[in-house]
């Protein structure tokens, strides 16, 4: 497994050339010379003039072509979000390959994306594509809380839908094996419930019973410590106290919401599950802040270090 990372750039509209840039300037000499940038050399070298950095990008860049390049910070187009599809697309090919370990990705913009014609719901659902893959997961890591996602970015009706048997218990299977992989020998997962107090035996809905509760018990009889249907307002706080390694959301904003509350500018995102590694910053392309140089890049820090973290623990 290569030890390289692959850091891409996102929409180059966005603040993902900043934060690259800056992460690459604190690095070591030892790290920067197994980092790769994947995105436009002009357009990095038009955020290194909005920082007021000089950082060295000789053989750190794979320079990819955008038309008209640099493109106008803060400035929504299909230009950009083309061009974000093809970091991605042409890191993905690299990792597969084994020419990098691991994807860092900064922010792409959905809209974007779309207009260019690349219609996924964001990187984790672009990625199983590019990849062949038939599941992919959302972790959202920091020190004291990690939580895996049943489903994240579909309507809310589509989310209940989706907290089935078959795919609660492939979640905690997933997350029980990357928790094994970064170190935690036993992994102590708990599941969240999808109603208010797991329905109250059937008085607020009967999923948590006939659909969560099955897979729970499946996990168990699998030798995974699996705990559950629990609360959902009460979990994430014994999670957070240590009570649980893991917990897992079934929904979107279930598991969100409390990571971007304890852990705003740390919380990592890794896509679980796909035959390469990719980790994330867990946050937009703030284009109302883009270009100026002020961008805060220590989500990126965060998502370098846990890729690092992944390339030093192999591929089992």
């Amino acid at each position: 497994m290569s030890d390289i990372i692959g850091i891409t750039m996102g929409d180059p509209a966005g603040v993902g050339p900043e934060i690259s840039l800056k992460a690459l300037a604190e690095m070591s000499e030892a790290d920067r010379s197994c980092t790769l940038i994947y995105g436009n050399l002009a357009t990095l070298e038009a955020a290194k003039a909005a920082i007021g950095i000089d950082v060295d990008l000789t053989d750190r860049v794979v320079d990819l072509p955008i038309e008209g390049a640099p493109l106008p910070f803060g400035k929504l187009s299909a230009v950009a979000g083309d061009a974000a599809f093809s970091f991605i697309e042409k890191a993905v090919r690299d990792a597969e390959a084994g020419k990098i370990g691991c994807i860092v990705t900064a922010p792409i913009n959905k809209e974007a994306l779309n207009a260019a014609g690349h219609h996924y719901d964001g990187h984790t659902g672009m990625l199983r594509h590019l990849t062949g893959s038939k599941a992919a997961y959302m972790l959202l890591a920091s020190d004291r809380l990690k939580v895996i996602h049943v489903s994240t970015h579909v309507a809310l009706q589509e989310a209940i839908r989706r907290s089935t048997t078959e795919r609660v218990l492939a979640t905690i299977r997933a997350g029980d094996a990357h928790l094994k992989r970064i170190g935690i020998e036993k992994p102590r997962i708990a599941v969240a419930g999808l109603n208010p107090h797991c329905g109250e035996n059937g008085l607020f809905g009967s999923e948590d019973d006939e659909q969560i509760a099955p897979a729970v018990a499946a996990a168990r009889a699998e030798g995974i410590d699996a705990y559950g249907p629990i609360s959902a307002d009460t979990v994430f706080y014994r999670a957070y106290s240590g009570a649980f390694d893991l917990v897992v959301a079934q929904y979107h904003d279930q598991g969100h919401i409390p990571i971007k509350l304890v852990a705003f500018d740390t919380a990592v995102n890794v896509s679980v599950e796909l035959p390469i590694d990719r980790t994330s910053v867990d946050h937009g392309t703030a284009f109302d802040i883009a270009g100026k140089g002020i961008a805060n890049h220590g989500n990126m820090n965060a998502a370098i270090a846990y890729a690092r973290k992944l390339v030093a623990g192999g591929r089992k």
